[in-house]
């Protein structure tokens, strides 16, 4: 199976712009991922950063990740099922070793438990068109629970969403001492996590991967469309996002972020225009591609993109030595945390580009795929990739 090239691309770009919203998640308390407010009062500078980054790519990259995700169980079926279920699992039981022992804030865990269901219903969709509305129903299904969750919680203030100094000085002292003590609280936090997969969240990332599975069947991201169909598609969908989004962003400015609000209601708003969004961007980058194929650092976003997994946990790994074992955690807002940013993408880039001169893949994805074939059964000499 030859290597789709603009695929690895988009990958590259979701991988990348997930960091944007990360680096608040390693860099400031958890309080802070979706509440500028977190410490009280917002300064126009924390809430300006929060603004755009709200717009732009709260939420995008992971539902293009997610999209993508999708595309790739598309992409395995030829695999069979014992192939799809061992590799699903290993992501998973990857999820579960870097919830643990590094970082709250994976997604690999939830990626691989959902993926586990939505694997399955991709196969049996009789077709692109009924995948796609599966996927769309399933994801409104989310939306509908978390507008359920801000009708029956109540009026109090949550301690994960305005935490006290006690709260604050408390995370600071287990995140910047590690050991055991970490360890039982990201816990803590990963039962919290699981909790909110099988009520609400699982359902939107079921119907993303959906959504991506019907995209790559029906051959829209395979590039088997129009460059003119990609780009008025991308600005309509790019539009159409901002104008669902930018109403609430300016509604919890004025609500001060009250807890309720911006914690249930008008997240809505974001996890609509979310995918619109999403599909827009990746939109333009197909309709662009001629143009694309000829930069170097399009070259250098494929090999991201081929890495996604071990460019991750890169990720991860490189914030979590900053923020935690060098203790800049709590020591920059929003804007300043930003400036991390570019230093780390460098890191991905350079380091995806040199190791793919000399290896066909990355070393976590090489690892994921031996311990594949090792648990299903299935040589790898069956497998072309």
């Amino acid at each position: 199976m030859a290597r789709n090239v603009t695929l690895d691309v988009v990958r590259g770009v979701a991988i990348l712009g997930i960091l944007l919203l990360n680096i608040n998640a390693f860099g400031l308390p958890k309080a802070a991922y979706l509440n500028p407010a977190w410490y009280g009062e917002a300064t126009s500078r924390d809430a300006w950063t929060w603004a755009l980054m709200d717009l732009f790519a709260q939420v995008k990259f992971l539902t293009l990740f997610a999209l993508l995700f999708g595309a790739g169980l598309q992409m395995l079926l030829v695999r069979g099922k014992r192939w799809i279920q061992a590799r699903l699992s290993l992501l998973a039981i990857f999820g579960l070793l870097h919830a643990v022992f590094l970082w709250d804030g994976d997604i690999l865990l939830a990626y691989g438990l959902v993926g586990l269901v939505s694997w399955r219903m991709v196969r049996d969709a009789p077709g692109a068109k009924s995948l796609f509305n599966t996927g769309v129903m399933l994801y409104l299904m989310g939306v509908g629970i978390l507008l359920l969750l801000g009708a029956i919680t109540g009026d109090q203030i949550n301690r994960s969403w305005l935490p006290d100094a006690a709260n604050l000085q408390y995370e600071q002292y287990w995140k910047l001492k590690g050991g055991l003590e970490a360890i039982d609280n990201r816990l803590d936090l990963l039962s919290s996590s699981l909790l909110a997969l099988g009520a609400q969240y699982g359902w939107q990332l079921a119907g993303m991967m959906l959504i991506g599975a019907a995209l790559m069947r029906s051959g829209w991201l395979r590039g088997e469309f129009s460059l003119q169909h990609y780009r008025r598609t991308g600005l309509i969908l790019i539009a159409a996002g901002l104008l669902i989004n930018l109403p609430a962003v300016i509604a919890q400015w004025r609500l001060g972020w009250d807890y309720r609000w911006t914690a249930f209601y008008l997240q809505a708003p974001r996890e609509i225009s979310a995918p619109l969004q999403t599909l827009g961007y990746a939109a333009l980058i197909y309709s662009f591609w001629p143009s694309l194929a000829k930069l170097k650092f399009t070259g250098a976003l494929a090999c991201v993109g081929r890495m996604a997994l071990t460019n991750y946990l890169l990720q991860s790994l490189i914030c979590i030595t900053l923020f935690h074992r060098f203790g800049l955690f709590m020591k920059f807002d929003r804007l300043q945390l930003l400036a991390f940013v570019p230093a780390v993408w460098s890191v991905n880039l350079l380091f995806s580009v040199l190791w793919l001169r000399r290896f066909r893949q990355g070393p976590v994805e090489w690892l994921w795929r031996q311990l594949t074939a090792r648990a299903s059964g299935v040589s790898l000499s069956q497998t072309t990739r």
